[in-house]
């Protein structure tokens, strides 16, 4: 079940309440000095303030799970007023529950206080952590520590209970009473309390570290001794006398990242309980917990399709369960600005999860369901479908091309208006509401076979909803789908025309079984096809009636998935030697609060030394406490700009050309080898960062898996200033850039990966051959958007070949032979012929991949619809 709130933005900070107390004026011992035991006149504090109901902070008279003994006094108890001493000092001797004081032989009593004592330890933690996930999960009891358990002892820790992976932590004082008055606990119990705290914690993933230690008083107690015989001596007990202590305990989720601290945290406080001077030896290292990562299958959809063809409202219903009313009900939770709701027309990229769990829809029409943290506690043994929404308008193509491009879906839907009639397939449709937003210029371009083209030339699996079929004739209907079969069918793909029913379906929390039957034959068909393009879904639906909402869900529940993506999928071995254990696209950048960044540091830093990025994993996985590199940024100093011409003025792979006239892909790749430039040693052009927190799709995760999206935040290694002593700031980190783990030869060289100041790509569209030498282009490969200018454009005819680089024998080797006659001879053959483009990207390097997808869009063209581009593949990086 949801919790109240799920999300705290800023959640209570951990605060000592030795160093915030009422006496503001008295010097205080620094934290700094909690290696040794201290007196409590070092700190001027007599009485702490009251604990707090709410917050990481919890007071504890003892953790013990047996009764305390008697004293015949105390020096803290002297504090309180003589006519409640005597009921106080009761209730402080004696402070367990009457439970616990029966016969040992039972053992439930204990155990019953350790569950309790546990669940209070991770309420304190969800205090701090921004999250509060209300998994259904059992939570695990910890196994009852032995009497004789050595303080120093290692104690095995289990994998971190989900829902506290950002947990700032919980302050433990222990030997304090709930109104702040110090106690203290002698030698023997604060040891044992430190070991109950240690085993609570460590049940749930968490590690102690005694933050400082307090002499607070004395006391003296009566202690019965044996003889030998066995038989108790009454009359000769002696008088034992001990000092009492406080301690204070931080309990920190284990991220595996600051593991010296984890290992220390039980040496200083069994230190600290023994003597100051004593030195005492390193405990067995703490076993990590197994970094969780989200096993529940995850599919990414981008919805395109030209403005007010219903993107929003199809978004809104599928996410928020709720039927429009025919002006934008449903989509008014995912408008970001006060335009988009004035003119009707999306602008930005709005992002929506549901989950799919056997017919049962999970999203927020779901009375337990409040956030995407409770859709992912839902949807185990189920699936997850990521939606992304993008602009239909020509002025907002780049969140169309961000869309498809940097987020890399599994599949596009595109949406088209069921009411659109024939001249309105061939031009922009538009709204009373829209027209003063539109200019007239565009009234002209042909944006739903815009849409369509752009989708099929990137080769993305594609879906297709026919929306507003309330408001749909069937003579409009008809023109429309004639118009989407003949193109479909012309660029080689099957189409499958879902019928829905005419019921009118006002409970969208289940798909029913007749759509579910319809969408598992669909798919049966799509697998024996062995590719996911092969087949083109078209359901027709109405978000004011919700006609064929259960179709669309059963759709996402059903698509088939890719397999996680590897290193080698574009090019098979890579040419390039120096290729990143691990690559992360940066679509989208956050700032990072600098309590994330204590937990790699150890010690508060300035906000700008951390950063919270957004994109998904090319391959591999990245992990908490990860050491990685982020670029590549622009260089920092003259000098290297001067090395930057120097290395351009070194052979390139590109002088023989990874050109398509080259005998054989063998010997391309031995000459790639020889001459590619192995690594970059640009100062500053990467920069050194640690892996603090991950988020997928919004949970917290200690692992993001190959395929998977979500946020990662870094905080930076700090690099001194050479012009002082101070540390400079974090570099601007931008989309476009990527997040990598650099191999280990490289670590050892000290070298940083190679970014691109160009390359060249190989096209089958015989209208590239219109690209002029000196033009200026937009480029997109990735999460990358950049400038570029044209240096070469080469045309070459082929007798058997394919874009994946396998070339014939008998091509020229020199290309004498590549140069064509004109551009209609490619046009009338276009099978028989191929080009390549050779581009310089004028701002900035980049980041690209060999064999990498890349759409080139001619800038400056006010004619058609703006997404006419050109689709093709990187064959060469120039450094």
């Amino acid at each position: 079940m949801a919790s109240i709130f799920t999300y705290d933005p800023d959640p209570p900070r951990i605060s000592s309440p030795w160093l915030t107390s009422e006496n503001a004026n008295t010097p205080r011992r620094s934290p700094h000095d909690s290696t040794s035991p201290g007196l409590l006149s070092e700190y001027g504090v007599k009485k702490l303030r009251a604990e707090p109901q709410e917050g990481p902070t919890e007071y504890k008279l003892h953790l013990l799970l047996r009764p305390r003994r008697s004293y015949m006094s105390m020096s803290t108890i002297d504090v309180l007023n003589d006519s409640s001493q005597s009921a106080r000092a009761r209730d402080l001797h004696d402070a367990t529950p009457p439970a616990l004081s029966t016969p040992a032989s039972s053992n439930q009593p204990r155990r019953e206080r350790l569950k309790h004592l546990t669940t209070q330890l991770l309420w304190r933690l969800q205090q701090s952590s921004p999250y509060h996930s209300t998994s259904s999960k059992e939570l695990i009891v910890p196994k009852l520590p032995e009497d004789n358990l050595d303080l120093k002892s290692s104690i095995k820790l289990e994998p971190l209970v989900p829902g506290i992976e950002e947990s700032r932590g919980a302050l433990y004082e222990i030997g304090v009473s709930d109104d702040g008055t110090l106690v203290g606990l002698t030698k023997d119990e604060m040891g044992e309390s430190l070991i109950t705290l240690r085993v609570m914690a460590a049940s749930l993933g968490c590690t102690v570290e005694v933050v400082r230690m307090i002499i607070v008083g004395k006391c003296e107690w009566e202690e019965m001794t044996e003889l030998a015989d066995g038989e108790a001596q009454e009359a000769g007990a002696a008088i034992r006398h001990g000092t009492l202590w406080v301690a204070e305990a931080l309990v920190m989720p284990d991220l595996g990242i600051r593991k010296t601290k984890c290992t220390g945290c039980d040496r200083a406080g069994s230190s600290l309980l023994e003597t100051a001077e004593t030195e005492t030896t390193l405990p067995e290292p703490i076993s990590l917990p197994s970094r969780g990562s989200s096993p529940t299958p995850q599919l990414r959809i981008t919805l395109t399709g030209p403005t007010t063809s219903g993107k929003s409202s199809l978004l809104g219903t599928l996410s928020t369960g709720t039927l429009d009313n025919g002006r934008g009900k449903s989509r008014l939770s995912l408008l970001k600005h006060r335009h988009e709701m004035i003119s009707g027309v999306t602008s930005s990229i709005a992002q929506e999860l549901v989950g799919y769990k056997d017919d049962l829809i999970l999203n927020f029409s779901q009375a337990n369901i409040g956030s995407w943290v409770d859709i992912h506690d839902c949807a185990e043994n189920g699936r997850l479908v990521f939606l992304s929404d993008s602009g239909g308008h020509p002025r907002f193509r780049r969140t169309l091309l961000r869309g498809l491009m940097n987020w890399a879906p599994h599949w596009s839907i595109l949406c088209i208006a069921g009411d659109a009639s024939e001249d309105d397939l061939t031009s922009v449709k538009v709204t009373s509401s829209a027209r003063d937003f539109l200019s007239n210029s565009t009234a002209e371009t042909h944006l739903v076979h815009a849409h369509l083209n752009l989708v099929l030339k990137l080769d993305v699996p594609m879906a297709i909803v026919i929306t507003k079929l309330d408001l749909a004739s069937k003579q409009s209907l008809q023109k429309t789908m004639t118009s989407l079969l003949d193109t479909i069918k012309a660029a080689g793909r099957v189409p499958k025309i879902l019928q829905p029913d005419q019921v009118q379906h006002d409970d969208l929390r289940r798909i029913p079984a007749t759509d579910l039957s319809k969408v598992e034959n669909l798919v049966q068909s799509i697998s024996e096809s062995h590719t996911f393009t092969s087949h083109v879904p078209i359901v027709l639906t109405s978000a004011v009636k919700g006609t064929g909402m259960g179709l669309v869900h059963a759709l996402l529940s059903k698509l088939p998935l890719p397999p996680a993506p590897t290193s080698r999928d574009y090019i098979g071995m890579a040419l390039n030697p120096e290729q990143p254990s691990c690559l992360f696209h940066i679509d989208d950048t956050f700032s990072l609060p600098s309590s994330y960044c204590a937990l790699a540091t150890g010690f508060e830093v300035p906000a700008e030394q951390g950063v919270v990025v957004s994109g998904h994993v090319r391959f591999r996985s990245l992990s908490v406490g990860d050491k990685v590199v982020i670029g590549p940024f622009q260089p920092e100093d003259e000098d290297s700009l001067d090395f930057r011409v120097a290395m351009e003025d070194r052979l390139s792979p590109g002088s023989y050309g990874l050109s398509i006239s080259h005998p054989s892909s063998s010997e391309l790749a031995r000459i790639s080898m020889n001459n590619v430039v192995s690594a970059s040693a640009i100062p500053g052009e990467w920069h050194k960062a640690q892996i603090v927190s991950i988020r997928n799709l919004r949970l917290p995760v200690l692992n993001l898996e190959a395929g998977q999206a979500g946020s990662v935040g870094v905080a930076f290694e700090p690099r001194p200033n050479a012009k002082s002593s101070a540390f400079t700031s974090s570099p601007r980190v931008r989309r476009g850039m990527v997040l990598a783990i650099s191999p280990k030869h490289m670590l050892d060289t000290k070298l940083s990966l190679q970014a691109a100041s160009g390359f060249t790509a190989l096209f089958q569209e015989p209208t590239i051959c219109s690209l002029t030498i000196g033009s200026f282009v937009n480029v997109y490969v990735a999460s990358v958007r950049a400038a570029a200018r044209v240096l070469r454009v080469s045309r070459h005819q082929l007798t058997h070949t394919s874009i994946s680089g396998e070339y014939d024998d008998a091509d020229d080797m020199f290309g004498l032979g590549s140069d064509i006659e004109s551009v209609e001879d490619a046009k009338e053959n276009p099978g028989k012929w191929c080009s390549e483009v050779s581009l310089e990207l004028l701002h900035s390097r980049e980041w690209i991949e060999m064999g990498s997808k890349v759409f080139i869009l001619e800038g400056g063209s006010q004619h058609g619809s703006g997404l006419e581009g050109f689709v093709g593949k990187v064959v060469e990086i120039v450094d």
